[in-house]
């Protein structure tokens, strides 16, 4: 009993651990196209209970997180615009190169939470052992050809201004150096919320976050004796936030108090070739729709930025703004991956669509209110970053689109996240594909140089993107394909 209770003080309790495990002869729920019907005896408020319990310190984490990025673009764009521009080029080469070790975090997560499911602690620890030794491998790779070719990946962005480029290119430089102690730290948090602990990485994210918006302020402007540092200064900023959170995240992986951790002992970190297999089979799917999913926001942004440094900044104030809302599919999205993975671990396919489907509710609703805010009050977000009238009037116009997203964007990241939690990778890569890589940069280049509708164009086209990309998700999850697609070799 004792042994029992300190189990539960180590994770979250969640309604699933209160049912009886399926058996591979004879599991719960696995035939069928996936609905809303719960399973007997468990009631609506427990279901939904659950899904906020684990995607509130989410939500609140990516809010913080956006926050400070807000900030970030505040005052970057009190130096001007061509400053906007010069973070926003290099903003998705980062994306680019990060996508290496945050795919392999999808299987991480995705089998620690069949881990925890199954109660297999063990497990769940030699799976964050694994995933550690990946993202280490990778990201040291990834820092070294990020700041070798740091000039060649800005030059793919398109912009011809030498001062944007040039600035661009110092800070992706910069964010380079911080690049290892921000994958692990990563790892370590797509564990905490693969067996539904999401609470602990708010708390040492939050702290993160302060000390890189405190560090914004005093070197963007040079405040405090700091010099004036402008670009580089807001690289530096988030680098030592980053820092921050890695060294916080260390202490807390290695507190043996918690359901996952660390413990140096030897032979602790040997590769176990079956489980880096099972971990690489659902990520190697996720980065390369990553992958794609960023070489078709390269060939987005090249369209945008041939209209001009006025018209990028414009654009990157508003992706900087929607990007405040993705917190609200990917909070839940954790939540849908860490309940499904933990599911069809106790083989329980009938709670995975139960939970991934209140998932998709709450969110929804979260999005409405977004939604909401962005029509009576987009006028005033883009007043923040910049005082240009031309600039606060296009991207008021943007903001209207962005508030008819809200509810197609919201489902597709839910959804989605639950096929993640079961593995089933490949599908969404094969969705995001055809969406990213295809349809957004071709119906973006006709509408800005065929059509003449210049940035506005642009953000039709991936208004089109995101709406066909949720209908492709759904009628993918609707089939219910997703719960039986990926079996475990290691198990």
């Amino acid at each position: 009993m004792a042994e029992e209770f300190a189990e539960k003080k180590r994770t979250v309790h969640i309604t699933l651990d209160d049912l009886p495990a399926g058996t591979k002869e004879h599991p719960y729920g696995l035939e069928g196209k996936a609905s809303m019907k719960l399973p007997e005896g468990v009631s609506e408020k427990s279901v939904f209970s659950d899904v906020i319990r684990i995607g509130w310190p989410a939500f609140m984490e990516f809010m913080l997180i956006q926050l400070t990025g807000m900030f970030d673009q505040i005052q970057v764009g009190s130096i001007g615009p061509f400053a906007i521009s010069a973070v926003g080029v290099a903003t998705q080469p980062i994306f680019l190169l990060n996508t290496a070790f945050m795919s392999m975090n999808t299987g991480t997560m995705a089998m620690i939470a069949r881990a925890r499911g199954r109660g297999d602690r063990e497990r769940a620890k030699m799976m964050l052992r694994q995933g550690l030794i990946i993202t280490s491998c990778v990201s040291v790779l990834v820092m070294i050809l990020g700041f070798l070719f740091s000039k060649q990946l800005i030059g793919l962005m398109g912009s011809d201004d030498p001062v944007v480029l040039e600035a661009g290119n110092t800070y992706l430089r910069i964010r380079m150096c911080a690049m290892i102690p921000f994958a692990l730290t990563t790892t370590i948090t797509s564990a905490l919320r693969g067996v539904g602990n999401s609470r602990i990485s708010l708390y040492y994210n939050a702290t993160s976050n302060m000390v890189n918006i405190f560090f914004n302020w005093v070197l963007i402007n040079g405040r405090l004796g700091f010099p004036r540092l402008e670009v580089r200064g807001a690289a530096i900023a988030t680098c030592i936030g980053e820092c921050v959170a890695f060294t916080i995240a260390m202490f807390v992986i290695f507190n043996k108090k918690n359901y996952v951790f660390v413990n140096f002992f030897k032979g602790a970190f040997k590769p176990q070739i079956l489980a880096i297999r099972d971990i690489v089979h659902i990520g190697i799917p996720a980065a390369l729709e990553q992958m794609v999913m960023r070489a078709g926001m390269i060939m987005f942004t090249r369209v945008v930025t041939s209209l001009g440094t006025d018209a990028y900044a414009t654009h990157t104030i508003c992706m900087n703004i929607q990007a405040f809302t993705f917190m609200n599919g990917q909070a839940f999205a954790v939540s849908s991956t860490s309940l499904v993975g933990q599911s069809l671990g106790k083989r329980r396919y009938d709670m995975a669509q139960a939970y991934s489907r209140r998932c998709q509710i709450v969110g929804f609703s979260v999005a409405a209110v977004f939604g909401i805010v962005f029509l009576f009050f987009g006028r005033n977000l883009v007043g923040l970053y910049t005082t240009q009238q031309d600039i606060i009037d296009a991207g008021a116009k943007i903001l209207l689109m962005v508030a008819l997203l809200q509810p197609f964007q919201s489902s597709q990241f839910i959804l989605a996240g639950s096929m993640r939690g079961a593995g089933d990778t490949r599908a969404v890569a094969y969705i995001t594909g055809f969406t990213m890589l295809i349809l957004r940069p071709s119906a973006a280049y006709i509408l800005v140089n065929f059509f003449g509708l210049g940035l506005t164009g642009a953000w039709i086209a991936l208004m089109l993107d995101q709406g066909i990309r949720t209908l492709l998700v759904f009628m993918r999850y609707k089939s219910g394909k997703w719960k039986y697609t990926f079996v475990p070799v290691s198990e």
